[in-house]
């Protein structure tokens, strides 16, 4: 039997990048994937695909930072397919700045994204999973939540996810919610910001392989493989975690070791 065979899961943000590659290997698996995404030729796109796979899955667009839009966005899905017991909370924004040339609007829309429009979807499913008996909630951290590797807004707002994983988690839990984080280093995709960085540097992501114990950045497969296991049974006593999924790099930097420690 797949591993998702009887799951009803939505995907925020699943019109691309590693959002697409989750929504794809979780109807791989079994699932009817609700794709919920604000751009609508891409999220369509990502239907498209699963369903010329023989996959099961319904386009719903809804800016996540509209909380009223995700309630109605959830209830499309929903209808559509039936009762959601997986919420993947992947929908992502970096302007990539610091805090020095940082404006004040790019502050607030990244807050407004990664933190504030998972908390939507959240407080959105929460209610339907309790009358349900349960459900698994995956939310799209990052490393950059857990230690700073630039991006200050972009990492304020995962280490918020991160904390807010674990209080769904603990808050939850006796409703029979598990919800986990996954953290990512560098992954190769084709959003704009690794787009712009390319055109200035075609060997960025070679370069950036060197900091990373296991040699490269990651794979959009290796966050979707990590989302499909937290998201099912096999992963039913697993609740309240930030498994990074980074090459081993929140372990230990060989290049730093390498340079300065063993050479002094």
């Amino acid at each position: 039997m797949p591993r998702h065979d009887g799951t009803i899961a939505i995907v925020t943000g699943a019109g691309h990048g590693i959002g697409r590659c989750i929504a794809s290997q979780l109807a791989a698996e079994g699932a009817a994937v609700a794709v919920l995404e604000v751009d609508e030729s891409r999220g369509r796109e990502t239907v498209s695909q699963i369903v010329e796979a023989d996959g099961r899955a319904v386009f719903v667009k809804a800016d996540i930072t509209d909380a009223a839009q995700v309630e109605a966005a959830i209830s499309a899905a929903e209808a559509a397919l039936g009762p959601a017991n997986l919420l993947v909370n992947n929908a992502a924004f970096t302007d990539a700045g610091d805090l020095k040339g940082m404006k004040l609007e790019s502050w607030h829309r990244e807050i407004d994204v990664n933190l504030n429009g998972t908390y939507h979807c959240i407080r959105a499913i929460i209610p339907r999973m309790q009358e349900r008996g349960g459900g698994a909630i995956v939310n799209i951290a990052s490393v950059n939540g857990v230690r700073y590797f630039g991006n200050p807004s972009y990492s304020a707002a995962k280490a918020g996810v991160i904390n807010l994983t674990m209080s769904v988690a603990s808050e939850f839990g006796r409703d029979g919610i598990r919800c986990n984080a996954v953290c990512p280093g560098s992954v190769r995709t084709d959003n704009i910001t690794w787009t712009i960085r390319q055109k200035k540097d075609p060997d960025i992501f070679q370069k950036l392989g060197r900091w990373y114990p296991l040699g490269r950045v990651a794979e959009p497969m290796d966050i979707a493989r990590a989302v499909s296991f937290l998201g099912s049974d096999e992963a039913a006593y697993i609740s309240g975690v930030a498994l990074p999924v980074d090459g081993g790099m929140l372990a230990g930097m060989n290049v730093m070791i390498d340079e300065f420690i063993l050479e002094a």
